[in-house]
């Protein structure tokens, strides 16, 4: 069986239907690997990309279509609120990267300053389209992809393990639960993220 993978550089709000290169016929999977909570949605936009895109996808009938996103409640909050989630998200984050990382690593150094600074910041001090990470938590993901017509699939038992197996290898502080057919990482007490799959 031959496997292509054609990937949208672009922002997730400009896919059309021909930026995604379907094939007539072809097995479809799409994957959205912690990009969704980028997009803005009806808080946001009048457009509502998140659930235009959504709509996209499933009108091209896909075998199946994964979802990673951050398990964290910043989209609608109100701001003390999501200071407060944001405040308990990264520094349960900096101290799973303690754990997995010496301070002086550079590829650390680098995502701490290109990454999760940039994130925190714009969580915390931007408003309206200015404001581009919009977390939500998996039960709203859920309900988005209900309404745009996606039934949620179980994950295999073999992914479970596969990724129990990879995290023995870290520190035990580490948590895996599956819940409601989606598996959470998480730090501690602290669901991180979330990782689910539907058809």
């Amino acid at each position: 069986m031959a496997f292509n993978f054609h990937d949208a550089a672009m922002s997730g709000c400009e896919i059309q239907l021909e930026h995604l290169k379907v094939q007539p016929g072809e097995a479809l999977a799409m994957n959205f690997p912690y990009i969704l909570h980028h997009m803005p949605d009806e808080s946001a936009n009048i457009s509502n990309h998140r659930d235009r895109l959504l709509r996209l996808v499933k009108s091209l009938s896909p075998k199946v279509v994964t979802l990673s996103e951050q398990e964290s409640n910043t989209n609608t909050s109100p701001f003390f609120s999501r200071y407060l989630e944001t405040l308990d998200y990264y520094s349960a984050m900096f101290e799973s990267i303690d754990a997995a990382c010496p301070r002086d690593d550079k590829q650390r150094i680098n995502a701490e300053q290109q990454r999760v600074a940039r994130d925190s910041v714009n969580m915390i001090a931007c408003e309206g389209t200015e404001r581009v990470e919009r977390h939500e938590l998996l039960g709203k993901w859920r309900s988005r992809l209900t309404m745009a017509g996606f039934s949620q699939y179980p994950l295999s038992s073999s992914v479970t393990m596969a990724v129990r197996d990879m995290l023995k290898e870290y520190d035990n502080n580490y948590r895996l639960a599956e819940r409601d057919k989606a598996l959470y990482l998480g730090w501690v007490n602290r669901a991180m993220s979330t990782f689910s799959a539907r058809g």
